[in-house]
């Protein structure tokens, strides 16, 4: 039931998804988002090269690269998703719409929460650079190309690089 609800979400918001079938088979965004789920379960059991090689599959055949240490919330469209990385401590709430070139990156190398925690229902536009162990509230609208380093609150948007709402 929840992969219907999963596959619905996608032609919810997709006027160009004619089914259910044709998401499930030929958008990469869901093949990406179940595989990971697959990945993150052996993360979670340490089975860290399972996980990583199941990770390195999904990119592979999606052009899609989530960490299997991320942490997913339900009902994630990745849309056009070519480009996207989402690094090992990011946190992705519910509901949330990512566009492709995206990158929730770490600014760090050291072995602790270095990537961004995103809130509900966020928007990320195509080629944002979310950056650092930050917090973007729930609602928040990142624009195309954005980069962002600092903590944004709820409902904020954020556009270009210097941050202008």
């Amino acid at each position: 039931m929840q992969l219907m609800n999963f596959l619905r979400t996608y032609k919810n918001y997709d006027p160009a998804a004619k089914s259910l079938i044709e998401i499930a088979l030929l958008y990469p965004g869901p093949k990406a988002v179940l595989l990971h789920r697959v990945a993150h379960f052996f993360y979670q059991l340490r089975l860290y090269f399972v996980a990583r090689f199941i990770a390195e599959f999904n990119r592979w055949i999606t052009g899609i690269e989530i960490h299997p240490g991320a942490k997913i919330g339900a009902r994630l469209v990745i849309d056009h998703g070519m480009g996207v990385v989402i690094g090992e401590t990011a946190e992705v709430g519910d509901d949330c719409i990512i566009f492709h070139g995206v990158t929730l990156g770490g600014v760090k190398f050291s072995p602790e929460k270095r990537h961004p925690t995103l809130g509900h229902k966020v928007l990320i536009g195509a080629g944002a650079k979310i950056l650092g162990p930050i917090n973007l509230g729930d609602g928040c609208r990142i624009g195309a190309n954005s980069v962002v380093t600092k903590d944004l609150p709820a409902g904020m948007t954020w556009v270009g690089m210097n941050g202008k709402t």
